[in-house]
């Protein structure tokens, strides 16, 4: 079953059970890609332009394929994955729910560098076997780029994939979520600006390649700079959300209303809030593990709760 379309992208299909969207910017990006990469083969007998749109089209099949192995990682460890979708700077897959551990983190964010290099490698490999020529020329490209996009996707800083690993290794030393998160996010940050900086820094006004190679830092860097932000402002919800208990919002010894589901007095944080999903009421009958009524949880109690807490 397909999920809802989200806004601003075109369906164009399902791997792997998956819808795989598309946004209007990446035919944009495709489009001046080709036109970029075009002189680098305008000495060969085939037209530059069709062996620059082969080697894009190359390159987001490689983007797709280190998507869908996040796909399949964390399908692995039962996450529901609503879609793929590619765009402007490469892939996002939305995977619905968080990892319970920070061994689930670490594997479903390598596991798309992981498929990249390996992408890389076996491209090197075959761009060896052939004949020097076109075609080994435009593999050993395609090689060459999956290798950047693998080491720059490691890079230990949100929303890369080298930040969730990175997170996930703070997460467990600490063993505080919110903490690898934060720290990760703000080392994203400090990546979008270095990018911007070192392009600075390189750029020659009269060079058409350094004007070029500008612009694209400038959107790797608000690219880096927005992911980050957004998953500092995701680690403040969920801090939030972590200090939801229900005994403690609920209202002990109230006599509850007839008919209200129940829901055990100790769930607190997504358990909570999952529970209460599953179960749309505006009340519900807290219970003790043996089964004696605790009390009376309300949805706007949870909510006021939210509202006022700090992380």
């Amino acid at each position: 079953m397909s999920t809802p379309q989200r806004p601003g992208t075109w369906r164009i299909g399902r791997v792997v059970g998956v819808d795989v969207l598309i946004k209007p910017s990446l035919l944009v990006m495709g489009a001046a890609l080709v036109f970029l990469f075009a002189p680098q083969w305008a000495d060969r007998g085939t037209n530059p332009y069709v062996l620059a749109a082969v080697f894009v089209v190359a390159l987001y099949v490689s983007v797709l394929v280190h998507e869908i192995a996040h796909v399949v990682v964390a399908r692995g460890y039962r996450m529901r994955v609503a879609s793929v979708t590619l765009h402007l700077l490469g892939g996002e897959t939305l995977i619905e729910g968080e990892s319970r551990t920070p061994g689930q983190e670490l594997a479903t964010s390598v596991s798309g560098p992981v498929a990249s290099l390996g992408i890389a490698l076996a491209a090197f490999a075959v761009s060896g076997a052939l004949a020097p020529g076109t075609a080994s020329d435009v593999i050993w490209s395609v090689a060459a780029v999956n290798l950047v996009v693998a080491v720059f996707n490691m890079l230990p800083g949100l929303p890369l994939d080298g930040g969730r690993v990175f997170k996930a290794i703070i997460w467990k030393v600490t063993g505080r979520e919110e903490t690898g998160t934060r720290i990760a996010a703000w080392i994203g940050r400090f990546t979008a600006v270095a990018v911007l900086v070192v392009a600075a820094l390189r750029f020659d006004g009269g060079v058409r390649d350094s004007t070029i190679n500008l612009l694209i830092a400038g959107l790797v860097a608000f690219f880096l700079w927005e992911g980050a932000t957004d998953a500092l402002r995701h680690a403040g919800r969920n801090a939030r959300i972590d200090q939801l208990v229900a005994r403690e919002i609920g209202f002990a010894g109230a006599t509850p209303p007839p008919g209200v589901p129940h829901l055990p007095a100790d769930l607190r944080g997504p358990d909570l809030l999952r529970a209460m999903a599953a179960q749309p009421a505006e009340a519900y009958v807290l219970t003790e593990p043996d089964g004696s009524v605790f009390g009376v949880l309300t949805t706007r109690a949870v909510d006021d709760a939210y509202r006022a807490s700090r992380p």
